[in-house]
């Protein structure tokens, strides 16, 4: 398995990838990632200043993926660690940690300062791992990500 940049071919894999991971989740399809117009076009949406993704390919086939970016609607060196799915058959090999490693690496190139996530509070094995990365929990959102279904926020010093 290999992470890489996201590749303009990618769209339409990856967006399948992510709706699947937050049907097979549970996940609410209002107020979510499931929403956002940008899952169509995640190469395009990742191109501007400060913004990666970055995917998890084996053999030529999407597996999941993770991106970060600046926080939207916050003032300061504070990016957002976005879109971290994967499908199941890879969950629990430890891409998830490589994956973060790698979106911290770019945020710090990036020069920020902080990464801040959202996530559902059923999602416990995510949280242990952005809890053993160094994220702590926040007591309410920062900036405006449109995912007001997302109750639980963290934050991570760079």
């Amino acid at each position: 398995m290999e992470i890489r940049f996201i590749k303009p071919t990618d769209n339409a894999a990856l967006a399948q990838v992510i709706r699947t991971v937050l049907v097979d989740l549970g996940v609410p399809k209002v107020g979510t990632a499931y929403a956002d117009k940008a899952l169509d076009s995640m190469y395009e949406n990742y191109q501007s200043e400060k913004h990666a993704y970055f995917v998890v390919e084996d053999q030529g086939v999407i597996l999941g993926g993770a991106g970060v970016a600046p926080l939207q609607d916050y003032e300061g060196p504070v990016c957002e660690l976005q879109k971290m799915y994967f499908l199941s058959e890879i969950r629990g090999k430890g891409m998830g940690r490589k994956m973060i490693e790698k979106c911290i690496e770019q945020a710090k190139i990036f020069g920020f300062e902080q990464c801040y996530l959202e996530t559902m509070p059923y999602m416990e094995a995510a949280q242990k791992l952005y809890h053993k990365t160094g994220f702590k929990y926040l007591d309410g959102p920062m900036g405006n990500t449109g995912h007001f279904s997302c109750p639980v926020h963290m934050i991570l010093d760079l």
